[in-house]
């Protein structure tokens, strides 16, 4: 790479940084969230109009929707208790369910939420189903997609405006707005969840699940046997969310916290 090449993303990196208010971590950010929220409906009622989206009659699909909205409510509780409710502004919450054998879940920008059906095989209760869209949500909410989409604008477009992007590049940036959220063939080959992106969405998705009366507990038992699904193969869900002893100790140490705001 050209030096000059080098500086200007140095410098992108430096002037792009913001404190994000939730984690008080700082983070590049080169998209606005208004921006990030509009491309995150356009692709999320695409991907709905290619796949099969359960009715709620579908009792799986009606316990999604149950559990979202639950979060989300204990998401604005907890923004509003902290002061801090313009985070949550623009967000239009939307959970839904697809027939799908993939064991995954995700989370865009402006509360876009999708569940795979064979993720429930793993789940096997509405806990753990919780667990599992409180941590998808804490990455959403926590801002981690848009540093993930800012770092590839950085990488590989040169640190280009997302609208210019779109326009020069859209078929690109496309794939890397996919990619930033966990969608698609490719999901962890190009963007993985960073330790520090996945410890965060961890401690508040936990935080989020139990302030909705679901038991934090849960966590545990079902990392287990998220880790354990497939054998040496394991689901598409974990090539970007690791499970290893290592989140095992840090969900132990975030349950105490967590146990505080949970009354079944």
């Amino acid at each position: 790479m050209k030096k000059w090449t080098l500086v200007l993303l140095s410098l992108v990196i430096t002037v792009g940084c913001a404190t994000n208010l939730l984690t008080g971590r700082r983070q590049l950010r080169l998209v606005s969230e208004s921006e990030l929220q509009m491309m995150a409906a356009d692709q999320y009622r695409t991907f709905k109009t290619e796949h099969n989206v359960l009715g709620s009659g579908n009792d799986n699909a009606a316990m999604v929707k149950r559990v979202g909205n639950r979060i989300a409510n204990a998401v604005t509780k907890y923004y509003t208790e902290q002061g801090k409710p313009e985070l949550l502004e623009g967000y239009n919450w939307e959970f839904n369910t697809i027939e799908s054998e993939e064991v995954n879940a995700w989370a865009m920008p402006g509360g876009k939420v999708m569940v795979y059906s064979g993720l429930f095989a793993v789940t096997q209760n509405e806990n753990a189903l919780a667990i599992v869209m409180g941590h998808e949500i804490a990455h959403a909410v926590a801002k981690h997609g848009s540093e993930r989409m800012s770092q590839a604008l950085a990488q590989q477009l040169g640190g280009v405006a997302l609208n210019v992007a779109l326009m020069n590049e859209p078929e690109q940036t496309r794939e890397l707005f996919l990619l930033s959220y966990g969608i698609g063939s490719q999901v962890g080959a190009i963007l993985p969840w960073s330790r520090q992106q996945e410890t965060e969405a961890d401690k508040y998705g936990l935080l989020f699940s139990a302030m909705a009366g679901y038991d934090p507990r849960e966590a545990i038992p079902f990392w287990q046997r998220m880790s354990s699904a497939g054998g040496t193969n394991p689901p598409e869900f974990l090539s970007t969310h690791p499970s290893d002893e290592t989140r095992m100790e840090k969900l132990k140490e975030f349950m105490p916290e967590a146990l505080k705001h949970y009354s079944p």
